[in-house]
């Protein structure tokens, strides 16, 4: 068995650094060393040094002759089936335009963190269209897809370490939102209309369930239970290369959102009237059918795009500079949040994998319902006494 030797060094309470010898580098004669961070006693770091040094033994560790345009493409095959289709087409997008033409040819090691963090600062200067300055989310998300394929890299042994996990790309930036108020809302509602017939039902219904465009695309009659005002979000529609394809929500979770009497009112009169159409037409609507189509069966479901370029049409109509079709997801949660809707309860309605993302992004509208908080609380503990 080959010789090779470990480190424990003990970081925090219960976090220790475990390093190994991995060899040399066979082009630069280089050692090169294998670091892990290890949750727990001394003893199970002892055991994890035990299991890495056994994993260089094996030859998992050894460095391959590769690019990083090979590891770029190997793990996109790999990970691309686990991904939405609109994720997928994102990270193709991002390595072809982004990643690829700077990267795909370099030895991965050659990657260095300081060569990834002077490219994130080129990209921010002129990284844009004419050499224009790129936006710090657009580079962040180049970076957190660089990072994934290292990453795997690491794990089929082809870096010892990760390059991407040290660099410093430019914080993402939180963007104020400025919201329609139920006026706004309401007259994007009613002129709806003019458009299409079924787009003031889809409107409201946004508005009033939090639902994504996608999600709200893929809605079918078996979907809605008006009796007891409850539509189950189960599936989403998203375009991809000008196929519509049908897919889990974003979180792979299914919900049941409650809505109100009147908007149960709106989509039974919705319902009748898609049934009124269909039978002239020689059609039937049935449970399997889409709420919102251009088919006169209702086979086939509204794509994505068309609802956000309707309401595109209908915000520059009525002068609502900066609005979007998003905003009304936006506006459903930031009402009941105000509103004083606990953020489980909104979290939960939304889809969201988990209650602090819901937090973290509407944290700025949190600020009435504290307010009415320490009034309440204030009421309870009563006037002072002199």
């Amino acid at each position: 068995m080959a010789l090779v030797a470990g480190s424990i060094r003990q970081r925090g309470k219960q976090s220790w650094e475990i390093r190994a010898f991995a060899g040399k580098d066979a082009e630069t004669g280089k050692k090169r060393y294998v670091t892990r961070t290890v949750r727990g006693d001394r003893r199970e770091a002892e055991v994890a040094l035990g299991r890495l040094l056994g994993e260089i033994d094996d030859g998992q560790h050894a460095v391959r002759a590769g690019t990083v345009g090979e590891l770029c493409e190997r793990w996109y095959s790999h990970a691309a089936s686990d991904l939405s289709p609109a994720v997928a087409a994102e990270y193709r997008r991002l390595l072809d335009r982004r990643i690829l033409p700077r990267w795909a040819d370099v030895p991965l090691r050659r990657l260095r963190t300081a060569d990834l963090d002077q490219w994130y600062s080129e990209l921010r200067r002129s990284g844009a269209a004419g050499g224009k300055p790129l936006a710090p989310n657009t580079v962040m998300r180049a970076h957190a897809v660089l990072r994934r394929a290292l990453a795997q890299g690491v794990k089929w042994g082809w870096l010892t370490v990760n390059p991407a996990a040290n660099a410093s790309p430019p914080r993402s930036k939180k963007h104020h939102l400025e919201l329609p108020d139920p006026a706004d809302v309401a007259r994007l509602i009613e002129t709806a209309a003019k458009v299409n017939p079924s787009l003031p039902t889809y409107f409201r219904l946004a508005a009033a369930s939090g639902a994504r465009r996608g999600e709200l695309c893929a809605l079918r009659w078996k979907h809605l239970d008006l009796d007891k005002r409850r539509v189950t979000i189960a599936r989403s529609m998203a375009e991809v290369g000008g196929e519509l394809i049908e897919k889990d929500t974003k979180t792979h979770q299914v919900r049941k959102v409650t809505v109100d009497d009147e908007t149960v009112a709106v989509l039974a009169a919705h319902r009748e009237a898609c049934e009124e159409l269909a039978t002239k037409c020689g059609a039937t609507v049935t449970a399997n059918s889409f709420l919102f189509s251009h088919e006169v069966d209702f086979s086939k479901p509204w794509r994505p795009n068309y609802a956000t370029l309707a309401f595109g049409r209908l915000r520059d109509e009525l002068g609502l500079d900066g609005v979007k079709l998003h905003h009304l997801r936006h506006f459903s949660a930031t009402q009941l949040l105000t509103a004083g809707i606990d953020i489980r309860t909104v979290s939960g309605r939304l889809g969201h994998a988990n209650a602090s993302t819901t937090l973290d992004f509407y944290a700025q509208f949190l600020q009435a319902a504290d307010e009415r908080a320490a009034e309440a609380l204030g009421a309870l503990l009563g006037t002072r006494r002199s």
